[in-house]
């Protein structure tokens, strides 16, 4: 990138957001007295935000600053993000904003390559799926890497990947699939509640945690585990040109990131910086941009809110999970 194109982008950014900062103090502080100017450096600070937001936006087309662009899965990986219904953080992109930042960077001209951050341990099945197939798409080369854990969705996610890069302590693998249930038949007999619900086919009401488990049950939910498992090991085993049974021998084992690169799990080991030092080495100069959910600045303002709750509520929700029916995790 020129000299002059990233110092056309600054001049052009800073004139629009001094118009709007201008405009909007005479909008919403000059014509206002008493407590509305409150309200009034309020909507200044949000009308600046926005203006620097779109501003951005259209002058990426004509100052590009980047080549390549970087997404980041992080956390638990789900469908609408936060970790669940209880959120592990009020931040985490799910799986459909992720998924829409790489269709983003791959409609971008400008990008030649598509950096991947993970550091997950896994999640919900078809979310997980869902980011693979958004890589897949994504036209360029495609560099995974991670930086504490890449287990198990994160695994799957990185098999669509060029290249997988970790640290020598990160931890990396389980390839493999779970289901979970409680059965609360006990409890409800002490309190004494009867549970009774009506259904039609033979296993609607399999995994319930209000009924033992039948056998034939027992069997069916298995079946659902071992049939996900088979596709798990395929993903992995083509997307890393793996041998399939290696891929079962392992046995959803987690391994360091230095064991992982002798097994071939891992193809480099090293951080970012010697990512993107790979990535110049094939592509000449680069400059990463993070590529984040499209987020308005209202949602910008929710987000410091669920911030506030989750930091203040995280205490008494650590170890509860509001889910009583089976669930299936990669």
């Amino acid at each position: 990138m020129s000299q002059g194109r990233t110092l056309g982008r600054l001049v052009a950014l800073t004139v629009s957001v001094a118009a709007a900062a201008v405009v909007s103090w005479y909008l919403f502080v000059e014509r206002v007295t008493d407590i509305a100017d409150i309200l009034g450096i309020l909507l200044v600070l949000v009308s600046v935000l926005a203006t620097l937001q779109v501003a951005s936006r259209l002058l990426d087309g004509k100052y590009p600053a980047y080549n390549v662009a970087e997404v980041a899965v992080e956390g638990p990986i789900v469908r609408d993000g936060g970790g669940g219904s209880l959120p592990s953080s009020p931040t985490t992109p799910g799986a459909d904003e992720i998924t829409e930042q790489i269709d983003r960077a791959d409609e971008d001209p400008v990008v030649e390559a598509l950096l991947v951050k993970l550091n997950t341990p896994g999640g919900a099945v078809v979310p997980s799926d869902d980011i693979r197939l958004a890589i897949e798409r994504f036209d360029g080369p495609v560099i995974a890497y991670t930086t504490d854990t890449c287990a198990s969705g994160g695994y799957w996610i990185a098999s669509a990947c060029d290249e997988l890069w970790a640290r020598t302590g990160s931890v990396v693998g389980s390839i493999g699939v779970r289901g979970s249930r409680f059965t609360a038949t006990e409890l409800l007999d002490t309190a004494g509640v009867e549970y009774e619900q009506f259904t039609a086919g033979e296993y609607k009401e399999a995994g319930v945690p209000f009924t033992e488990l039948e056998k034939d049950e027992r069997e069916y939910l298995q079946g659902l585990i071992d049939g996900y498992y088979d596709e798990f090991v395929d993903v992995v085993a083509d997307g890393r040109d793996l041998d399939p049974e290696f891929v079962r021998s392992t046995e959803a084992k987690v391994y360091l990131g230095s064991e992982a690169a002798e097994l071939g799990l891992v193809d480099e080991l090293g951080t970012r910086r010697d990512v993107k030092e790979q990535l110049e080495a094939d592509l000449g100069e680069v400059t990463v941009r993070e590529f984040e959910p499209s987020r308005g600045p209202l949602s910008a303002v929710r987000g410091g809110a669920a911030s506030m709750a989750y930091a203040f509520g995280r205490g008494v929700t650590d170890s509860v999970d509001g889910d009583a029916a089976f669930r299936l995790r990669r």
